[in-house]
């Protein structure tokens, strides 16, 4: 068992990643249902909760059905991370984690994010600054360090450590590398087997099948990985992982019809969430990731993404599984979409 304050995870928990765009409450729903063990919210500006912007209230809402579940906060001001850490507690997650990880420039040059890398202080600063206002359990997801010359994570996890934090998940690359080249996880490992870190450790970068994750998991010693990119259209990775590590077998891959459903519930969870409008417009990013593999599917498609109507998509939906029943995916490791500006960190 893996514990992160008084929360009790089974052993080597997957958790799902905060992903800007990406990890609202339908796609956390798909990936719950495949095995998840805990996810997190998109990541918020703490600046945004405390001036009450709309979006950033949106990010807060957590459904039973999820937890474990953590909300994500990023900022580069203590008092506003306390004020939004504050905020966050009325909101009662499981757990408060922030983001000192994300590379994208809107976030890291303004001083929050993976910026916080430049100045250690700083960030132990606006983590203590965190953990002294919620008796929430606080994380914290990192990188490396900010470039080649600056990989400073064992420093930095012991010093969050001794300021309250109750788990760390490191992603392995700077932030300098953004998502390019291999994530390298040997100070991950490092991190782990530090006789002072006493705190869950997560792995995180380039996980996309089962092979890779229990590899990672006997050479680096991990608590768990955290998995972003790869479940992104296939959520059925936490179940296969799992089901590898236990049995050294594949689960079946998962056929048109189990994905066409698991796209169903997606789709009707964000019109629910959002509205018939965004949710249909939201939905859009997802079909492609889906239907991955299937020869022909561009004119299905671009079908999807052009429609309107929650009735002709899955009109749409029905046709493909009529035309592709008996279809044998197959078994490749996913591909890591690389997001740009997008931050899945």
């Amino acid at each position: 068992m893996v514990k992160i304050g008084h929360i009790e995870l089974p052993d080597f928990p997957l958790l799902l990643a905060p992903m800007e765009d990406v990890s609202d409450p339908p796609f956390r729903a798909v990936c719950k249902d495949k095995g998840a063990d805990l996810m997190y919210t998109e990541f918020i500006s703490s600046e945004g909760l405390i001036r009450d912007a709309i979006k950033s209230r949106k990010k807060l809402d957590i459904f039973d059905y999820e937890r474990p579940v953590g909300i994500q906060i990023f900022g580069g001001d203590e008092e506003s991370l306390s004020m939004a850490a504050k905020i966050v507690h009325v909101t009662q997650p499981d757990l408060l984690d922030i983001n000192f990880g994300c590379p994208v420039k809107k976030v890291a040059l303004k001083g929050a994010g993976a910026g916080v890398l430049k100045d250690i202080d700083l960030m132990v600063r606006l983590t203590s600054a965190v953990v002294k206002s919620t008796s929430l359990p606080v994380t914290v997801k990192t990188r490396l360090g900010w470039d080649e010359n600056t990989k400073n994570i064992e420093e930095v996890a012991e010093r969050l450590q001794d300021v309250g934090i109750k788990a760390l998940a490191i992603h392995g690359r700077t932030r300098t590398q953004m998502y390019k080249g291999e994530a390298d996880w040997t100070l991950i490992g490092k991190v782990k087997n530090n006789p002072r870190i006493t705190i869950p450790i997560f792995g995180n970068g380039d996980i996309d099948s089962p092979e890779k994750a229990l590899e990672y998991k006997n050479r680096y010693g991990v608590d768990g990985i955290m998995i972003g990119r790869a479940a992104i259209g296939y959520p059925w990775i936490f179940n296969e992982i799992k089901h590898f590590v236990k049995t050294g077998e594949h689960l079946p891959a998962p056929t048109i019809e189990d994905r066409v459903a698991v796209c169903r519930k997606h789709l009707r969870k964000s019109v629910e969430w959002k509205n018939h409008i965004v949710g249909i417009n939201e939905m859009r990013r997802h079909y492609a990731n889906y239907l991955k593999g299937l020869p022909n599917i561009k004119e299905y498609r671009n079908k999807l993404v052009t429609i309107k109507s929650e009735e002709e998509i899955n009109a749409v939906l029905d046709e493909i599984v009529k035309v592709y029943a008996g279809y044998q995916f197959e078994k490749t490791a996913i591909e890591l979409v690389d997001y740009h500006q997008k931050c899945p960190v």
